[in-house]
């Protein structure tokens, strides 16, 4: 058999799957691990032990290669696609010396001493003084090094899950350079780490020996080593290939090489990414994240709490729902579903803006979520219709927010993640877009953007172009019902996007009567 498929690996929040991909961008077959996505040891807290990620790895491809040997000799190599931002301190021998800090986590850190007076001046001066206190306080190695002290003194190296999980099946500190997403001194516009002068490593407090080398996306990262061989069951010796976050493989994986394409992730964090070959800030001083392309940028704008608010629903009103799923033997969301029919397009009124989660510029860090509009007619399917009208109003601005800076006109769209299996809020996200917008053929958009790089770094494609071509195609296409797109245009043209600048003030009075949300750093 030739060595044509692609082992594809994508650890995400709540699962990792191992999924093997062949040349056409098929799915063969897959394995799924359900992962504890955290445990919180204090409130706001998130963290994971980094060996269950390893070892639930391990499971995954061990699993695999039970259910399909013949496979494993025709695997031409590896690849890794991996949630973002979750931290990980190693030793030398790349042991971890603390629980994981996942992306969740909320803690912050106070009391920090200002970014050095010329940088401090500088960002007072521009009125990012605010948006830079708010970027030391998230960043977690500050938080370690100030907490625990003896741990950050022993930190050989200070890793994202893709870094260690790399060094697990490699034995190398490398990482992809399509995965430095988070609070770390790195250039997004020239991709590398940032110059010894840079604000940034007073910022996170990192020394610049503590982080891995760095390798493009498509190049090769490491082999599969005799132990890791042993621990997965992949051959000894395997190229493992250099992919990109998972949001920034999503977006290949959805064929959305062009910027002419916006791609909708409905994930946890829901988001708009387009890919753009120029350096563009969607928001000044918030960069552009590295492609899962060499010589692009992903330009981003992110709904921090996205479709957590459906599963937030799901938790809080739909225990009826819940028992009727039960009955049927069906999964929840699908009987929550049926409340989006009986509701008309803009939910009588009702409008959600979904800002569950404080900012660090737009909006800003005073901001909380709102809904208006409310009477005695509405009741639970409003409010779980209003939720997704207002997640697709908020990555609608945020569309408009890139058009503006990038000065390319978004024309289509493909929308990945869970969210997207719902038909009927893919028909919203048309109906407020006005646009056409697509399903990609397969569900694991993720790990198929990884295997695209793969792909192209083992040779299998010449080329970005030629392989996403060859390995993405469009599902079914939900076109936009001009009715309804005018009844939402109106909506948002004279309702939601006055919102958040009427409500300001009342947000940063809630702040400094309530405390909540903090200033950064206090």
């Amino acid at each position: 058999m030739d060595k044509e498929y692609i082992l594809s690996i994508d650890n995400g929040t709540q699962s990792v799957r191992a999924l093997i991909f062949d040349r056409q961008g098929n799915l063969v077959c897959k394995t799924r691990v359900v992962l504890e996505a955290y445990y919180s040891r204090e409130p706001g807290w998130a963290e994971q032990d980094p060996a269950y990620y390893w070892k639930s790895l391990c499971q995954a491809c061990r699993q695999i290669w039970s259910e399909h040997p013949e496979l494993k000799e025709a695997i031409a190599g590896v690849t890794i696609t991996t949630q973002r931002a979750t931290m990980i301190n190693v030793d030398k021998n790349g042991k971890p010396l603390r629980p994981a800090i996942v992306w969740l986590d909320q803690r912050r850190t106070g009391g920090l001493k200002q970014v050095g007076f010329l940088w401090g001046m500088a960002f007072k001066i521009s009125g990012m003084a605010e948006t830079i206190a708010y970027l030391q306080a998230e960043a977690e190695s500050n938080w370690i090094k100030q907490n625990q002290p003896e741990i950050w003194s022993k930190t050989y190296k200070y890793l994202f899950l893709s870094g260690y999980l790399t060094y697990c099946l490699t034995g190398r500190f490398v990482d992809s350079v399509g995965c430095q997403v988070g609070y770390i001194p790195f250039d997004y516009k020239k991709k590398r780490w940032a110059a010894s002068w840079n604000w940034k490593w007073a910022l996170t407090q990192i020394e610049p020996e503590m982080l891995p080398q760095l390798i493009a996306p498509a190049d090769i990262m490491g082999q599969v080593t005799p132990q890791a061989a042993q621990e997965t069951g992949i051959p000894e010796g395997l190229p493992v290939i250099a992919a990109a976050a998972d949001k920034a493989c999503e977006v290949i994986g959805a064929g959305c090489l062009k910027p002419h394409i916006g791609c909708l992730s409905y994930g946890t964090t829901a988001t708009i990414n387009t890919t753009q070959y120029k350096y563009v800030e969607a928001i000044p001083l918030i960069p552009p994240y590295p492609s899962a392309v060499p010589d692009a940028y992903a330009l981003e704008i992110q709904i921090y709490r996205g479709y957590w608010m459906v599963s937030w629903f799901k938790e809080q009103f739909a225990y009826l729902e819940k028992q009727i799923a039960s009955e049927r033997g069906v999964e929840t969301e699908t009987i929550i579903e049926e409340l989006l029919y009986k509701v008309p397009p803009g939910s009588m009124g009702l409008v959600l803006q979904p800002y569950w989660s404080p900012g660090i510029k737009v909006p800003g860090p005073e901001a909380k979520g709102a809904v208006i509009g409310f009477g005695d007619v509405h009741n639970r399917a409003h409010l779980y219709r209003a939720i997704l009208e207002g997640l697709a109003y908020a990555l609608r601005e945020g569309k408009e927010r890139e058009e503006k800076r990038s000065g390319v006109e978004i024309t289509e769209l493909r929308v990945s993640g869970g969210g997207s299996q719902s038909n009927a809020a893919m028909q919203i996200t048309a109906d407020i877009f006005g646009l056409p917008t697509a399903r990609p053929h397969i569900y694991e958009t993720s790990g198929l953007g990884a295997a695209i790089d793969a792909a192209v770094g083992l040779k299998l494609h010449p080329d970005f172009q030629t392989a996403v071509k060859e390995m993405t195609r469009i599902g079914r296409i939900f076109e936009p019902h001009l009715p309804t797109h005018y009844i939402y245009d109106e909506l948002y043209r004279h309702v939601y996007k006055q919102m958040y600048e009427r409500l300001k003030p009342l947000y940063e009075a809630i702040r400094e009567i309530t405390g909540y949300p903090n200033r950064a750093g206090e």
